[in-house]
């Protein structure tokens, strides 16, 4: 809690943005807006060897509930004519990069894009301070416990963790957390993770996750 009020303070701090600024956008997006990669639901991860083909797979597995699995979400910013991405991911940590990186990051093997969507929060009052806050989050690595207070952070802990109040009420709520497949079985690779850095699997612990966040009642969606 500690580490929280200090980067709530930092990004209030920070926070240069006027409402001219907030309202900038590049393509119909706008700063802190939420950008979400998906899947497919009929598109199989199967036949990839790389960690990141394996890790999608899996979350898609365990949290995909429509015709798309939301395997990433990322926070957007628009500043000097440019659509930053600010996201955590296993290849970069926690980043901010353009736009045109986090796309090359998610393209997929056969040379297209991912499925992409972009929503909003139906309140955007505060959001430069929300996108402040996550830029305070750069440089720490990806958390592959999937567990809060760690300095580490996943791409729906980092939204989380981002979009808090003044008064330190997070917009997104936290679920239990559910790592197994549609046969309820928990797939290869979680076990191998959570065996190579000797944790237990935070199977019901709180936590988020793409799938979830995009169903949240406090975004609607945006053409782009």
């Amino acid at each position: 809690m500690k580490h929280l009020m200090t980067v709530i303070a930092a990004a209030a701090i920070a926070c240069s943005c006027s409402p001219k600024n907030e309202v900038a956008e590049i393509n119909g997006i706008r700063t802190g807006d939420l950008v979400f990669a998906g899947l497919p639901y009929s598109y199989s991860l199967d036949h990839e060897n790389e960690t990141e083909g394996s890790i999608a797979a899996a979350i898609a597995a365990a949290t995909a509930h429509d015709s798309v699995n939301y395997i990433h979400t990322a926070i957007a910013e628009v500043a000097n004519d440019t659509l930053w991405i600010i996201d955590a991911t296993l290849a970069h940590g926690v980043d901010r990069h353009p736009w045109e990186v986090f796309i090359s990051d998610f393209t997929l093997k056969d040379g297209s894009e991912p499925i992409i969507r972009v929503r909003r929060l139906s309140d955007t009052t505060g959001v430069c301070s929300f996108v402040e806050a996550a830029k305070q989050y750069v440089g720490l690595p990806y958390d592959l416990s999937f567990r809060e207070g760690n300095d580490a952070y996943y791409c729906t802990e980092l939204v989380r963790a981002s979009y808090v109040t003044p008064e330190g009420e997070h917009l997104f709520e936290a679920i239990p957390m559910n790592f197994n497949g549609p046969d309820g079985e928990l797939p290869l690779y979680w076990r191998q993770i959570f065996e190579r850095i000797g944790e237990p699997v935070p199977s019901g612990e709180d936590g988020t996750n793409p799938n979830q966040m995009y169903t949240s009642p406090i975004l609607v969606p945006v053409a782009f």
